[in-house]
């Protein structure tokens, strides 16, 4: 049986599930387990369980895999996502209600083979962005439990990053699918308004709401979107917006004003969006520096004018009808739009002014893509819990303007800000332009798209990296700068030690053993000769370059440890890859 990754990927799944080397019933069994073990850290609310399970698993049996795309792939729902006969709290057990029917979008996932596995923790009624607004308890950041883990889906992104489901279902409001991957360094897609349907969900701000989706990579993400996106007759803002495979993609536009950052990983923060830019400029792709100041005004007008009053709408009549039901910071973010704080005229000079941005908008983004920090930093529980209402407005700083702005989003991983704290950025388009911001994306994640060339073996050689060099890490930079190009994930024979070394930041080491030892999750990337001799020369003992043999047998060049490294080192093999290990730590 194939060992069962802490970082689960669509890819993975179908994979192994085609070589016969794993089960979906066997999947399901370490969810569960892994679920039991997390579950101090407020993950769910309706956890995983093989009595709610085993009917999905059941049905299994009479689906041919070849006519179902996610044939077996888990997946966890948000808990303002109808799954039909479980329970639905939005995070109020006073709320609470049993569907009858499951929500459009999760019906869609389930006739594509998809199992629910559970129904995840969330700021209640979806009002936040912090991820500790629950009387469910305040869910974990799945790599520092200190840290806040993002909301309004927190339990969504934290279940993926935490190997308890291998995509998740969110809602997005104000940010709600982007920042919580951005803590939990994965990839948080949020459809154009009106793309997936939200027959089903608990309405926030139901003319801007959207459901969105939670995974490790950029490809599960559109996997679970080409399963969705179709139009909803019985959903009134269901739309016709099928994602074009074309794309014209002419310029990324960076924000040419200083950026705002905060917290105690500020200074870190703005490293790392200046690392980040300077990555975007090796893209082959032209940057323009344009003014933001319309998206920070469009922001202004979520919560700072008339539109919070569609959350009051919503859910103004049970607040009054159940008192002390709701969580107090959520009531106050609810009353803020009561019928006494704004008129019908408010409402429409907010109207008008979005709509002159929206125009604004549209030239400003037509035929290219925006990029901005998903954070402009990131709080501990602690430090929210004694500021709760300003410390969240600053997650929102850079996320708030768009879906007021009828803009599509996805948010990244970009390395990390410090050790354990991600950093990530969001990339934006123009609702009827997915595809730029889905060809910048990938540009960015695996430095290869039609702009770059690819190597060619007389040009390069196929190199092994284990640790800090891999996507999403910080000297994944080293690897662009050389003109290095992403190929695949791969895993090392089992004959492999993975030790943590001393030092700062941390990072690993990879030593072969004569007997015994463990399979290694590793990254091949295409490495140009001509930059091979320098990038060796950068690398400090006791690391070193030698051959390392992968599971079919053969041997290629990459990173090694020496031996003696592993007397000061933690031994790590039992993880089977750095990833796992960071997400544990």
């Amino acid at each position: 049986m194939s060992t069962i990754p802490k970082r689960l990927t669509i890819h993975w799944l179908q994979e192994n599930y085609q070589k016969g080397q794993v089960t979906p019933r066997e999947v399901i069994n370490e969810i569960i387990n892994r679920s039991d073990k997390d579950e101090a850290m407020n993950i769910w609310i309706t956890p995983p369980s093989m009595e709610r399970i085993e009917f999905y698993l059941e049905r299994l049996s009479f689906i041919d895999p070849a006519d179902a795309p996610l044939w077996g792939i888990p997946f966890a729902i948000k808990d303002n996502i109808d799954l039909k006969d479980v329970p639905m709290t939005a995070g109020c057990k006073d709320y609470a209600y049993t569907p009858k029917e499951h929500a459009t979008i999760v019906k869609r996932l389930i006739r594509a083979g998809a199992i629910p596995v559970g129904k995840a923790n969330l700021d209640q009624f979806a009002t936040g962005l912090v991820g500790t607004r629950s009387p469910y308890g305040e869910t974990h950041n799945a790599i520092r439990e200190e840290m806040i883990s993002g909301g309004s889906s927190s339990g969504s992104a934290v279940a993926v990053a935490r190997g308890q489901a291998a995509f998740s279902l969110g809602t997005d409001t104000a940010g709600s699918g982007r920042v919580p991957a951005a803590l939990n360094n994965l990839v948080g897609y949020k459809p154009s308004l009106g793309a997936w349907s939200k027959k089903g969900v608990v309405p926030a701000c139901e003319s801007i709401d959207t459901v969105s989706v939670f995974a490790h990579t950029l490809n599960d993400a559109l996997v679970v979107d080409k399963q969705v996106r179709a139009i909803d007759v019985s959903d009134p803002w269901s739309k016709e917006m099928p994602l074009s495979i074309a794309s014209s993609l002419k310029k990324i536009c960076l924000p040419s004003e200083p950026l705002d950052f905060y917290g105690n990983y500020e200074h870190e923060y703005e490293k790392a969006w200046e690392e980040t830019v300077e990555k975007i400029k090796t893209l082959n792709v032209p940057v323009e520096y344009v003014d933001t100041k319309l998206f920070q005004q469009a922001a202004e007008i979520l919560y700072g004018g008339p539109w919070i009053s569609e959350r009051w709408s919503a859910l103004g009549e049970f607040v009054e009808l159940h008192p002390n039901a709701a969580h107090p910071v959520t009531e106050k973010v609810l009353r803020s739009g009561a019928p006494d704080k704004y008129d019908a005229a408010s409402l429409f000079d907010a109207i008008h002014q979005l709509q002159s941005l929206k125009r604004e908008a549209e030239e400003l983004l037509q035929d290219c893509v925006l990029v901005m920090p998903t954070c402009g930093g990131t709080w501990t529980r602690d430090e929210v819990r004694r500021d709760p209402v300003s410390t969240n407005s600053d997650m929102g700083r850079y996320t708030n303007h768009c879906n007021l702005l009828d803009l599509a989003a996805v948010a990244i991983p970009a390395g990390e800000a410090a050790d354990g704290i991600p950093f990530g950025v969001t990339l934006f388009s123009l609702s009827d332009q997915e595809e730029l911001m889905v060809e910048a994306a990938d540009l960015f994640m695996n430095s290869s798209s039609t702009h770059t060339k690819p190597l060619t073996d007389k040009e390069s050689i196929d190199f092994i990296v284990c640790g800090l060099h891999m996507r999403g890490y910080p000297l994944e930079k080293q690897m662009i700068e050389c003109g290095a190009q992403f190929v695949k994930e791969e895993k090392t024979a089992p004959s492999y030690q993975l030790i943590k070394l001393p030092g700062h930041p941390s990072k690993p080491g990879m030593i072969k053993q004569s007997d015994g030892g463990k399979s290694i999750e590793v990254e091949v990337w295409k490495m140009p000769l001509k930059s091979l001799g320098q990038f060796i020369s950068s690398i400090p003992a006791p690391l070193g370059i030698g051959k390392v043999e992968l599971q079919d047998g053969s041997e290629v060049s990459g990173f090694i440890c020496e031996g003696y490294a592993k007397h000061t080192a933690e031994d790590i093999s039992q993880l089977e890859g750095w990833r796992q290990f960071q997400t544990l730590k």
